[in-house]
């Protein structure tokens, strides 16, 4: 079990539970924009193009920077000595059985972002591509790799350090399920303070406004479905109306609890989201988009170096702006939301299984999407079409997939489908974003009243319809782009955090082993231990044995230490756990706790398994999550001991760390509290 640490400034009242500089503070910063919009959309308009000329103009060098070392980072973590560590104490088992953790990362990559683009987007290239000849056979194939290099690791490698960081404190050093707590290796408990809410007021912002630019694009594709199947008109006063209408939806989710139909609802989506993509696939070519889509890949792994650095500095073109630093920006704002997700769902997971996991299943179904569909379209074009849904495309991307679909088979039927799957992914981002800012704000907490999801999920509607208003999609562009530029600079603070926090991880466990002398069953009889083997204690027992054996040992060591000067203090958490802390300075404090525990006997029948009895423990937990052992029949004397001889553990890791620095070493090989 890991330290527990505070609630980062829970503001808990008698209705609302938040984190008040945070809440009020992001608040205040996306009401801003809002009221700017609502109040002046022409000068709103004005401003939003020329903030988005001067930070790309600025800082577009950065963007693509950053994400290259969010991969690098990312890469190294997984498949370097780093991979090992868990994602949790190490005894940790996941959540979840691996191919229902896979296909719940395959859910995460769908949604609007594909529904808008996968049609659309290779069409663009195909008619304008930033260096072939357009609408050529060069320009199919730098069309796809373009296509593949936006929606590829690398967006990906940019949710996994938002997740990573999130899973690995909040789950080994049991902090909160914030974006401050990755910075704890750095600043341990001033993550509490204003840094931490600073931290946590970018992260909502970025969301709020990378939620509302999806939502922008999922209305717009709504409309002109909408417009395609019943000839609704396609205007913003339709538009809005959609917003308030899927809003309220994903309101009345949350204020009546239909979460669980809601999510049934997106499962549903998902299936037929794959079953559209087979329909195209098998309707169409199939052996020639197969060929495609191996052809892709080679084309994408190929030029992926280039691709990844390239801002085109020696010919600057205009496209890179609008295309993938506007995507890079997007994906930056929208990392707590997928990043919190998956991590909530790869407790006890290890790093190299979260990386590969993360960076490659969602990936491959992203690829064989945009193949079936992007080629699909690029061949009709070359053929039937003659050039009518390039055209179409160019002048309205959000009717892309309908003029698409409308050259296939049971076009009113797949085209209802389409509108039903932007809809129902309108909800779930909404209510699902909602949930996520909600948590941010609240510093972690998740059990807070329905009104404030209700306040964030309003919120996120409102920005999505002040932004159309206020310049369609060039608005929700810039505001993305400028909201994603000071929360890179937080992801790359968090990929130096976890690069010390696993430091330091990694160095306790190479500083020593485990001296027998530490192990319980150490100093005892063997008749001792053969009693203790046989015996199955119950849970009054264990508490018993934790109030008049384990406390009293801390007690007389915490009295023994502060006679030396040493601080040290005894523990609880509400919970039976007790612990004995002595807090340190640049390193992680000393732990030693003991928690009541219990798992169920060994069973060998279906009938003992229903019958099966729990044997109850005392089982030790350290600040750094290591595993426990159960200390159950020591007496007092021999917790005492063990208690030294962990302390003596602790004291030769923090030395060896010190000489690690004074002989050279990097500086992160010590600055981690680290284990008890």
């Amino acid at each position: 079990m890991a330290e527990q640490e505070p609630q980062a400034g829970n503001g808990r009242a008698s209705t609302f539970n938040i984190n008040p500089p945070v809440f009020f503070g992001a608040a205040a910063i996306i009401l801003a924009f809002v009221v700017l919009g609502a109040a002046a959309p022409t000068a709103a308009e004005a401003f939003f193009k020329l903030l988005q000329s001067a930070v790309l103009g600025t800082f577009g060098w950065f963007y693509i920077l950053s994400v290259a070392i969010f991969l690098a980072c990312i890469l190294i973590l997984g498949f370097s000595r780093y991979g090992m560590l868990k994602l949790g104490p190490d005894e940790a088992e996941p959540d979840f059985p691996y191919l229902t953790w896979v296909s719940m990362l395959f859910a995460a990559g769908m949604g609007i972002g594909l529904m808008f683009f996968a049609v659309g987007e290779p069409m663009m290239h195909f008619s304008a591509p930033p260096e072939a000849e357009p609408r050529t056979i060069a320009a199919q194939r730098e069309a796809m790799l373009i296509t593949f290099f936006h929606w590829g690791i690398h967006a990906w490698a940019i949710y996994a350090v938002v997740g990573l960081s999130l899973a690995y404190f909040s789950y080994r050093y049991n902090l909160p399920l914030t974006l401050r707590s990755g910075l704890y290796p750095l600043l341990k408990e001033r993550i509490t303070g204003p840094i931490g809410h600073i931290v946590d007021i970018f992260a909502i912002t970025g969301t709020v406004f990378g939620i509302a630019t999806s939502l922008g694009f999922g209305v717009l594709q709504i409309n002109a479905g909408l417009g395609y199947l019943v000839g609704l008109p396609v205007n913003e006063t339709v538009q809005v109306v959609l917003i308030v209408c899927i809003t309220a939806v994903a309101t009345l989710s949350v204020v009546t609890g239909l979460d669980r139909g809601v999510r049934r609802l997106s499962e549903l989506n998902l299936t037929l989201a794959v079953l559209l993509m087979f329909f195209v696939l098998f309707i169409g070519p199939t052996a020639q988009l197969m060929r495609d889509f191996v052809q892709n890949i080679g084309l994408y792994l190929d030029r992926f170096l280039l691709k990844t650095f390239n801002i085109y500095a020696y010919e600057p073109r205009p496209w890179i702006d609008a295309w993938t630093l506007f995507y890079w920006a997007w994906w930056i704002s929208w990392s707590p939301f997928v990043g919190m997700f998956i991590a909530r769902i790869s407790r006890g997971r290890t790093v190299r299984e979260f990386v590969t996991a993360v960076l490659f299943v969602p990936v491959g179904f992203t690829f064989l999407w945009l193949t079936v569909f992007g080629n699909s379209a690029m061949i009709i074009d070359t053929t039937v079409a003659n050039g009518a849904l390039a055209d179409a495309v160019a002048a309205d991307v959000s009717v892309a997939l309908f003029r698409f679909l409308d050259y296939l088979p049971l076009s009113v039927v797949t085209s209802t489908i389409a509108v039903a799957l932007v809809s129902v992914f309108f909800v779930t981002s909404s209510d699902s974003g909602s949930l996520v800012v909600d948590t941010i704000a609240a510093g972690g907490a998740t059990d807070t009243p329905a009104i404030q999801r209700v306040f964030w999920c309003a919120m996120e509607g409102i920005v999505a319809i002040v932004l159309l208003l206020a310049g369609g999609l060039s608005a929700l562009q810039t505001a993305t782009i400028a909201s994603a530029l000071p929360f890179s600079v937080i992801m790359l603070i968090l990929c130096w955090g976890l690069f010390r926090g696993m430091n330091a991880d990694l160095a306790r466990r190479a500083a020593y082993q485990r001296p027998a002398a530490s192990y319980p069953a150490a100093g005892l009889s063997w008749q001792k231990r053969l009693g203790l083997l046989l015996n199955v204690p119950g849970r009054a027992e264990v508490a018993t044995f934790v109030e008049t054996v384990a406390v009293p040992a801390f007690e007389a060591v915490a009295e023994e230490m502060r006679g030396r000067d040493l601080e040290a203090r005894v523990e609880r958490d509400g919970e039976g756990c007790v612990s004995l802390v002595v807090p340190a300075e640049d390193v992680r404090d000393f732990v030693y706790g003991v928690s009541r525990m219990s798992q169920r006997l060994p069973v060998f029948s279906a009938l003992d398994a229903a019958q099966a009895d729990e044997r109850h423990e005392a089982r030790t937990f350290f600040s750094d999550g290591s595993r426990g052992y159960d200390i159950m029949g020591m007496t007092r004397e021999q917790v005492i001991i063990d208690v030294l001889a962990q302390f003596e553990r602790y004291q030769r890791q923090v030395q060896s760390q010190k000489a690690a620095l004074y002989a050279g070493a990097p500086e992160h090989t010590i600055e981690q509290r680290g284990a008890g």
